[in-house]
């Protein structure tokens, strides 16, 4: 599906679409530079030659075949090429359409810097007044992105955001992760698009199989992919090597084959052992993530980290197996538990404190569909431009780990019986009272943290009867270890987190 954008003249379509283009590995074409081309004329000059009619009858010429070009591209349009509802039928049922929402003074700016090059405002004609007559077409696009004076690339994120859609590079081959409302019915054919074969098995637990599996299963009947379910007991106690056999055997018995693909249907736990089982079943095959949980849409179900705990620790077997595709459909999260909503919330703190803090501004989580859908893109972002830039936490990537050695050791402690997303909202506070301690973070980090946790209801202090000496010993052995000293990732302020900090045993009792 092709990517459409639309709004006012000065609104940035090109320059936007260009950028946009390259974050998702898509051609660009600009509309009105191929009827130029098309017809060696500027657009001033068909205007003079030809009048508006003249120029609209190319313009919807050059949208029938820009629309029916095979390959999905990034494709900006002239200020009024959907007025005619032909046109924009034609685009809406090719794409996407994102309109463009600059403010007036914006506009002004821009437009006056080129008005040759308009020629309906050429004439001494006020955008002003363009925008007033079309105000109620421009009105009636809902996909919608602001824009203003901010840097290109920050409103391309906030672009991307909108539309829900990220390309992943660098591990492997690159694939699409897409956010929004009411995705699970268009599932099969999202998958079809990647092509994985005539059969699956989709791998969820008791509480999404039962909820989710038959839809997803007709969804994919629909488009031709017979699937079967297999349901794994729910929680961080299954996630084992005894739960992985049980799945190869489910493989085996289903006759999944290299040429298929797996499902994962569920949270963080199912993602991990899904991905994990794709890794290592027939040396290797391809695998969906459709995670439902807010904590695995805006961080476990992106990244390509899969594997399974032992009793000695958490994450401790894996391997890095990047999905296929990623389809986070923001609508189920209307059925999530409060306190299951209260986990991923610490994931999306977490990411405001290491990239996005306007994120912090957002908070609570968004109800309304579309807000709620720009919310998650906006969290998974943070992730999604680390992990591109070092897919093998090799270097910034450790930046992810933030409140999650300390978090780690918590769970080990308490058996996994403390929720994830309470142990990194304890760990990260933890972690910046130890970077304050070692001179590293701004004074008083900690304390706001601890207020920003709080108040999406999550914990901050340690459990009654963690030592730590038991926490010393379980951080030893958790794999972020190098040398026998822990590794943690330290906030230093609000969008700065520091990786690879090792911290002198003598300032953990400031825990």
């Amino acid at each position: 599906m092709h990517i459409f954008l639309y709004g006012p003249p000065g609104s940035g379509k090109s320059t936007l679409g260009r950028i946009l283009a390259t974050r998702l590995g898509r051609a660009f074409l600009d509309l009105d530079q191929t009827i130029e081309a098309s017809v060696r004329k500027t657009i001033p000059d068909i205007f003079a030659a030809e009048g508006e009619a003249g120029f609209r009858a190319r313009e919807q010429h050059a949208l029938r075949e820009a629309a029916a070009t095979a390959t999905p591209c990034v494709i900006s349009l002239g200020g009024g090429a959907l007025l005619n509802t032909d046109s924009r039928a034609l685009a809406e049922s090719a794409g996407q359409v994102v309109f463009l929402d600059a403010d007036l003074p914006t506009l002004e700016q821009r437009c006056a810097r080129k008005l040759h090059s308009r020629p309906l405002l050429a004439t001494g004609r006020p955008i002003s007044q363009l925008l007033a007559e079309r105000a109620g077409h421009y009105a009636s696009f809902t996909t919608r992105a602001a824009v203003s004076d901010a840097p290109p690339e920050t409103t391309v994120d906030h672009l991307q955001a909108a539309i829900g859609l990220y390309h992943v590079s660098g591990m492997g081959t690159p694939y699409e992760v897409r956010v929004g409302a009411n995705l699970l019915p268009h599932i099969g054919a999202l998958v079809a698009d990647i092509g994985i074969g005539s059969q699956t098995l989709i791998i969820g637990d008791a509480n999404t199989i039962p909820r989710y599996g038959p839809r997803v299963a007709a969804a994919l009947s629909a488009t031709g992919i017979r699937a079967e379910c297999l349901a794994l007991p729910a929680g961080e106690a299954a996630k084992n090597i005894g739960t992985i056999r049980a799945i190869w055997s489910a493989l085996a018995n289903a006759g999944i084959e290299r040429k298929h693909a797996l499902i994962a249907l569920g949270g963080g736990v199912v993602g991990d052992l899904t991905g994990f089982a794709a890794a290592t079943w027939m040396r290797g095959i391809r695998w969906v993530n459709i995670p439902t949980t807010l904590l695995a849409m805006v961080d476990a179900g992106i990244g390509g980290k899969t594997g399974a705990d032992l009793p000695e620790g958490k994450n401790l077997i894996g391997a890095f197996h990047p999905p296929s595709l990623v389809v986070a459909d923001t609508s189920v999260l209307a059925t999530l538990p409060a306190a299951e909503r209260r986990c991923g919330l610490a994931e999306v703190i977490k990411h405001a404190i290491i990239g996005d803090p306007g994120l912090l501004d957002l908070l609570p989580l968004p109800d309304e569909p579309q807000r709620l859908a720009c919310f998650v893109a906006r969290a998974m972002a943070v992730k999604i431009r680390i992990i591109t830039q070092d897919p093998y936490e090799q270097n910034i990537r450790a930046a992810l780990n933030l409140g999650h050695t300390v978090g780690h050791a918590l769970e080990k402690l308490t058996q996994f019986e403390m929720p994830h997303g309470h142990a990194v909202a304890i760990g990260t506070v933890a972690e910046a009272r130890l970077a304050e301690a070692a001179g590293l973070a701004e004074p008083g980090l900690a304390d706001t943290l601890a207020a920003c946790f709080a108040s999406a209801g999550l914990p901050t202090a340690f459990p009654h009867g963690v030592s730590i000496a038991d926490l010393r010993e379980a951080m030893r052995l958790d794999k972020k270890t190098a040398d026998g000293q822990p590794r943690f990732a330290l906030p230093v302020r609000l969008g700065d987190v520091r990786i690879n900090q090792v911290i002198d045993d003598s300032l953990l009792h400031t825990l």
